[in-house]
């Protein structure tokens, strides 16, 4: 496919879908000041006391999940194993770079230059930004790299391969990386309370979704699954998606409100550590040789995050109104426009990309 039609969807995709996420941000805004109580009441609901997991929240992440677990065939990690150059560096760009480049991209920027140098924020409210920072990077994209991977004619397969690897990976690294790395900014994260979180927003989804591919194939057939089955979840999943960032906004329209300086102060590391991340990425595809189609989402996974489990954590773990999750509320903001504009860079640079490969071969 030529770039033209790339970039086409690329400026359909630009204009309607940051103009959803404006009227998402408009509309939960002015839910958390009409209605406060009811916010509250809604922030309040948890599965059992004690628990912190939001109901409203998990609900409809799981309905956001689902359907897209139910697309993962990891029959179809053989193939990707084959060449697994792409797989390689995604992994390590999204475990072994990501989370500690936002740690520290965190602490040089919340912590010492905002906070201790300039005095812009106070120290603890610093240290609990800096955990939700820590949160959002550690968990890599899931459903939106499918919509980015679309838009820059990535390799289908090859991405859900990419993300049935990351989340089999969320599930065991998630909760120890992210209490060291915010233990180490100060603040100290109880173990069951993270692991719940992940059991209920990783693991059931994930469970869920292999299980019942796995079962309709078996008693209906892939065709039936794949051309009747699966349409159905299309509007489900996102009117789940509107409501989750609706909902986000309203929990942190106060926040947002009144701390827009903190707001604006956040999404700097968080932009930084986006373009580091997918700059080194791509960069290192196009260096091992991987193919076009195969570095563009790879080089997207690692620049974008989970920000709907990020959110969910941040909640679950600082409450709905903390400075945590405000910094992966802010996460939110930042994700739509700036991907798409990765995005651009992708499909722009993609014979400047082509031309290493022709070197190489």
């Amino acid at each position: 496919m030529t770039t033209q039609p790339v970039a086409k969807k690329l400026d359909f995709f630009e204009r309607y879908l940051s103009l959803w996420v404006l009227l998402c941000m408009v509309a939960g805004i002015a839910l958390g000041k009409v209605f406060p109580d009811f916010i509250h009441r809604v922030s309040a609901m948890e599965f059992g006391e004690g628990s912190h997991v939001n109901v409203p929240i998990a609900v409809l992440i799981w309905m956001m999940i689902y359907p897209m677990m139910l697309k993962i065939d990891f029959r179809g990690l053989g193939a990707v194993i084959k060449r697994p150059r792409g797989l390689l560096i995604t992994l390590f760009v999204n475990w072994l770079v990501k989370p500690f480049s936002m740690a520290l991209l965190g602490w040089i920027f919340i912590q010492w230059l905002f906070s201790s140098v300039l005095g812009w924020i106070e120290p603890d409210t610093a240290k609990n930004y800096v955990a939700g920072l820590i949160i959002l990077a550690a968990a890599p994209c899931t459903a939106m790299v499918f919509v980015w991977s679309y838009l820059t004619d990535g390799d289908g397969p090859y991405t859900l391969a990419q993300v049935a690897i990351n989340d089999l990976v969320m599930i065991f690294a998630f909760a120890p990386i992210v209490m060291i790395l915010v233990g180490i900014s100060g603040i100290h994260i109880p173990a069951a309370v993270l692991i719940t979180s992940v059991v209920v927003f990783i693991v059931i989804p994930l469970a869920a979704g292999v299980i019942s591919r796995t079962a309709l194939i078996r008693s209906k057939g892939e065709t039936w699954f794949n051309e009747s089955f699966l349409p159905r979840f299309r509007p489900m999943a996102i009117v789940a998606l509107l409501a989750t960032l609706v909902l986000i906004f309203a929990f942190q329209a106060e926040n947002i409100l009144t701390n827009w300086t903190a707001v604006l102060l956040l999404a700097i590391p968080i932009l930084i550590q986006v373009y580091f991340n997918s700059g080194l990425a791509y960069s290192l595809m196009r260096y091992f040789g991987v193919r076009h189609n195969v570095a563009t989402p790879g080089a997207l996974i690692g620049a974008s995050n989970f920000f709907e489990l990020a959110v969910a954590v941040a909640i679950t773990l600082f409450g709905a109104t903390s400075p945590a999750a405000l910094a992966t509320v802010v996460g939110v903001l930042v994700e739509v426009p700036v991907m798409l504009s990765v995005c651009h860079l992708c499909v722009g640079s993609r014979p400047w990309y082509e031309r290493g490969l022709a070197r190489k071969s």
